[in-house]
């Protein structure tokens, strides 16, 4: 049976990659509904095969003189829900980057329907309360991110008791070799070379500074239910191992594969099948070894955010993300050196005090606390 698909951030590189794959693969999916944050030209050209879909640019408001009036576009965030309602899909594919994401993640979850998520910071910034939400409606959260769909394949017909610990791997970002002591000089432009991954610039700088992994501890801890000390990140260059799990008789169990997100959206979008898909994966035969290192804290030390965020608990995963959004934008724009970026982001959560979340306005709070908390300290620097 066609079930119906909507893909949020279609013009970004998870809905791109979405894009690509469904017209590779035999999958059995109408695309319903289709939304970008400005780029009208790109909506459009995602959109072209399904002219039925609805479209939303969720960066401009009713009446911009530039998107045609006939076409009938959403506009906003609010937009973007009215048009979910409207189109009523079966799953919705959420790569929307940042904040920006967690209000499509709850309704989707609100109303049943299964999230393939690629904006981990839905879990980061509200995860207990998202769940509740799922719980409550029979819905279902399936892990886009590369890493925590490994984890969710690896863990398929086992019990949650056996798990020991589960690995999450991390490339180090573009600037994992670089000297520690020149790492206050280096230009964006550098840090945004990613040696295995073509992702945005956020996410691109967030695997730079590893910022990115703190986010992954959060949602794994969410998605497994596991305390932080039994979620370990490794560092791996090959970017070939996503994920293992370590289960209590000693074995380890790893999920292996080249680095194109296709691969864990076709996970996710054929679930719980296991659609076919011509796509040329990881080939033993092509590596002479794999790799794996601890994490240096000296050059990381971001990391160590995310399992202080665990410890915390309510709204500090808020806290988190959006002082991070706004160090990074600061570094992306020449105002801030790159080793900067952990810093602000400390010193915001060293001045917040965490409270329980029960509502997406109390998580919407803590992170406008915290974004003008951290220009405060950009205007100090």
């Amino acid at each position: 049976m066609t079930r119906r698909l909507a893909i949020l951030g279609a013009t970004g590189s998870i809905g791109q990659s979405a894009l690509s794959l469904l017209g590779e693969s035999a999958l059995d999916l109408e695309v319903v509904c289709l939304s970008a944050h400005r780029n009208l030209e790109a909506l459009v050209n995602a959109s072209a095969p399904w002219p039925e879909a609805r479209r939303v640019l969720t960066g401009r408001r009713p009446g911009d003189p530039s998107v045609p009036a006939e076409a009938g576009y959403g506009f906003g965030p609010e937009g973007l829900l009215e048009s979910l309602e409207a189109a009523d899909p079966d799953l919705v594919l959420n790569g929307i980057t940042g904040a920006a994401g967690i209000e499509a993640s709850a309704w989707t979850l609100a109303h049943g329907k299964t999230l393939c998520l690629a904006n981990k910071e839905s879990l980061v910034l509200g995860g207990p309360w998202l769940l509740s939400l799922a719980a409550e409606t029979g819905a279902r959260i399936l892990p886009v991110d590369s890493e925590h769909a490994a984890i969710h394949q690896c863990l398929r017909g086992e019990r949650r008791t056996d798990i020991r610990c589960i690995y999450l791997t991390a490339s180090g970002g573009a600037l994992r070799d670089v000297p520690l002591e020149d790492l206050d000089a280096i230009e964006p432009t550098v840090a945004l070379r990613h040696p295995n991954w073509s992702m945005g610039a956020r996410i691109t700088i967030g695997s730079a500074t590893m910022m990115n992994k703190a986010f992954e501890v959060l949602e794994a801890h969410h998605l497994f239910d596991l305390p932080g000390d039994r979620i370990r990140v490794l560092l791996h260059r090959q970017s070939i191992v996503h994920g293992m799990v370590s289960f209590r008789d000693g074995s380890i169990v790893a999920q292996l594969g080249k680095p194109d997100m296709r691969v864990p959206i076709h996970y996710c979008l054929a679930w719980p099948d296991r659609g076919e898909f011509a796509f040329d994966g990881f080939d033993p035969e092509e590596f002479a070894s794999l790799t794996f290192e601890t994490v240096d804290p000296r050059r990381f030390p971001a990391l160590a955010l995310g399992y202080e965020c665990l410890e915390r608990g309510g709204d500090a995963g808020s806290v988190l993300n959006a002082a991070d959004e706004i160090a990074t934008e600061a570094f992306l724009k020449g105002r801030i050196s790159f080793r900067k970026i952990a810093e602000i982001v400390e010193k915001v959560l060293e001045r917040h005090v965490p409270r329980p979340i029960s509502s997406i306005e109390e998580i919407l709070a803590a992170d406008e606390w915290a974004r003008e908390e951290a220009r405060r300290c950009l205007d100090s620097v």
